[in-house]
């Protein structure tokens, strides 16, 4: 009964949004109802130039699964550390989150599902247990789960139809008989899996006074 309120919950904020977003888990959400929650034909809602600025970042917050206060110390962070296209660094962060990691390896069929897996012990980076999914991993890391998980429904359920297909900066081998994955560039603002426009969102924060 939760995993199905769970699915019906990303489906409405995927219509609410008219997009998909992968890591909320399976697709489909657009298919049979392309238009938002409680609306009967394709005839769209009217938005200022601030509600549309604020639907692009809650596309970013319900995608990589994080909350508002996360996101701006995200955004923060991006802006100190670059000089020019800061949106671009940060989608580098967040790509680089070890939960997100686990998801684009197709380790699990969800961000929600790989956090867990993290959160659990049940992911290796380097050899070493990590159990922070928020951690942010950095290019030549290796990433793979303990050998007991590769036998995990999650796991299982992922590899049969995976959510997306590989990245670019990322590559899989088989090693030891298992799946191993390694971040061999870094990824930037092209390697978002859905629709977005970078100018709302600087738009947005601008607004925000660099909040």
């Amino acid at each position: 009964m939760k995993a199905i309120k769970k699915k019906r919950t990303a489906f409405k904020i995927q219509r609410r949004l008219m997009t998909e977003l992968p890591g909320l888990g399976k697709a489909g959400a657009l298919e049979r109802r392309p238009y938002p929650p409680g609306e009967h034909g394709n005839k769209r809602r009217k938005y200022s130039n601030y509600g549309l600025q604020l639907e692009e970042k809650q596309k970013v917050l319900f995608h990589y699964g994080i909350r508002e206060k996360q996101m701006q110390r995200f955004v923060l962070r991006a802006k100190r550390s670059s000089q020019s296209n800061w949106v671009s660094t940060l989608i580098r962060l967040l790509e680089l989150r070890a939960d997100n990691i686990v998801f684009r390896l197709g380790f699990a069929p969800s961000i929600p599902a790989a956090r867990q897996l993290v959160a659990h012990g049940k992911v290796l980076v380097n050899g070493k247990k990590l159990d922070i999914a928020s951690a942010i991993l950095k290019e030549g890391d290796e990433i793979r789960l303990k050998d007991s998980a590769y036998s995990n429904q999650v796991y299982l359920q992922s590899k049969q139809a995976p959510r997306l297909p590989l990245a670019d900066y990322l590559v899989k081998e088989e090693k030891g008989g298992f799946e191993t994955g390694r971040i061999q560039s870094l990824p930037d603002i092209g390697h978002i899996p859905f629709q977005f426009d970078e100018g709302q969102l600087t738009s947005y924060y601008s607004l925000k006074g660099g909040k």
